[in-house]
């Protein structure tokens, strides 16, 4: 049923609420646990939707953001959490409070986007960093709002970083330092992009659990670019992948001062990338994770071992140091050079390292990469567990269903520009955005998922074709051209 409403928020989720597991208003799909709904009911955004997920995972917490309610032309009415400490039998769920005027109305911003989850072990507090948006649809602040409760309420949001006329951030993430060896332990960077000076990389420093944060920094070259993936090694050096301003390459940056300076980038990899069919909204950004030895992984969707480029796999690069990466390899999620692959979340299991690290993958797909009007999406999970050198067979979490089933942007059908995976225990869990068809009144009914209990894979998947190739922009006429843009 719908919810009470006071000027356009609902009232049953001002307060954060603990519920277990139950469909709302339909039998969900089988194997998964819906944890976020848009509470929403303003008339200027779609509902209901949720989408956009990020998930952290630290002791016996998991906790899941997303956007709700979201806008056609950006943002989202407001930021969902879900927090569960029981391995995902209930779970805690509410919205970060007074960010937007629909449920502050004196709040400036309209709107807000790109939440990301972050934990600070050193000062027991969970971060949700995200971006405010006036009616305007212009960001010129940075926010994050802290849970000193494990994750259960959040207070007010508190400012990173503040713009100027002429400036625009987009595509924030927050990182913290979580190994009591480290010599930063304790420190939690926001990272960001000015978009509205070129895409300029930016990043800001706490080191007292987000109550304050320092200057906003830029790399040592000023470089540009957009999607970045801070991890934090156990030496407590930072490494940031993310993309260049052409879209060109995957590149890697990072800080060995606690975020006092930040390094130029170094190239990944060349990013070579099929556009998905049914105006699927597509940002081909990178995910990116860190082993306990300190190896960091970075997966994205790539085109380059199609010729033609006639469709994505997911391909996974390696580093010790941010500096050198090893060659892209293909990772496994279905038959080889078919289907279209995208939108990957990655999760190494953090107590697990080198050969017998465990990864978690997941991603959502097409069965066939050019599937015009009968495009349906899956939602799939792969694993290794000795640090990529083999896959499980890939399992399907949900679909298929129809990309008319989920928010329409500018941009495109929209589940996310990202999605995420995290390791609670021995299951990892991902969450992802799903669409069924829409009741009590809705435009549409896309919730925030995860598997149920999550998930923990055995066994190898194996694929050889003889004479495979690896093509390159002039072999691939049809791939997604270098762009810069808002990606909110």
């Amino acid at each position: 049923m719908r919810r009470s409403v006071i000027g356009g928020y609902s009232a049953l989720t001002a307060a954060a609420l603990v519920l277990a597991p139950v469909a709302i208003a339909r039998a969900d799909p089988a194997g998964l646990t819906r944890i976020t709904t848009d509470p929403f009911s303003n008339s200027s955004s779609q509902h209901a939707t949720a989408v956009e997920p990020d998930t952290f995972a630290f002791g016996s917490t998991l906790v899941v953001v997303s956007q709700t309610g979201r806008f056609f032309d950006g943002g989202a009415s407001g930021i969902g959490y879900a927090t569960t400490v029981d391995g995902g039998v209930n779970w805690t769920q509410g919205e970060l409070p007074n960010i937007t005027s629909q449920q502050l109305v004196s709040s400036r911003f309209e709107r807000v986007s790109d939440p990301s989850v972050a934990y600070d072990a050193a000062h027991d507090v969970w971060l949700v960093s995200s971006l405010p948006i006036t009616a305007g649809l212009a960001s010129r602040r940075v926010y994050v709002s802290r849970s000193t409760d494990g994750g259960v309420t959040f207070g007010d949001p508190i400012t990173v970083a503040r713009g100027r006329p002429g400036q625009d951030f987009d595509k924030n993430w927050t990182a913290c330092d979580t190994d009591p060896a480290s010599p930063f332990y304790g420190h939690c960077y926001t990272l960001f992009d000015d978009f509205g000076r070129g895409g300029t990389l930016k990043a800001s420093t706490s080191t007292d659990g987000g109550l304050t944060w320092g200057p906003v920094r830029n790399t040592a070259d000023r470089a540009s670019g957009f999607g970045v993936q801070p991890v934090v090694q156990p030496s407590g050096n930072v490494i940031v992948p993310a993309i260049d301003a052409r879209a060109a390459r995957i590149i890697a940056y990072g800080s060995t001062d606690g975020g006092t300076t930040w390094t130029a980038p170094a190239k990944v990899a060349s990013l070579i990338q099929h556009r998905p069919a049914a105006h699927l909204r597509f940002g081909g950004l990178p995910t990116a994770e860190v082993d306990a030895g300190g190896k960091v992984y970075v997966a994205w969707p790539d085109c380059r071992f199609r010729p033609g480029c006639r469709g994505n796999d997911i391909v996974m690069s390696t580093s010790r140091d941010g500096a050198l990466w090893r060659s892209p390899e293909r990772v496994p999620i279905g038959p080889r050079l078919r289907g279209d692959h995208f939108i990957p979340g990655i999760g190494v299991k953090p107590s697990t390292r080198g050969a017998h690290a465990r990864i978690g993958l997941t991603s959502y797909s097409y069965g066939k990469a050019a599937c015009g009007s009968s495009c349906a999406l899956k939602v799939r999970y792969v694993q290794s567990n000795d640090g990529g050198a083999t896959w499980s067979a890939p399992t399907t979490l949900a679909g298929p269903f129809s990309p008319t089933l989920i928010a329409n942007t500018n941009q495109g059908r929209m589940v996310g520009d990202y999605i995420s995976t995290s390791w609670l225990g021995s299951k990892a869990f991902g969450a992802f955005a799903v669409g069924q068809p829409p009741t009590n009144g809705d435009s549409f009914d896309e919730a925030i998922f995860v598997p149920a209990g999550g998930l923990n894979l055995t066994g190898s998947f194996t694929e050889s074709i003889p004479g495979e190739r690896v093509v390159t922009g002039r072999d691939s006429p049809h791939h997604a051209r270098p762009r810069w843009r808002v990606w909110r």
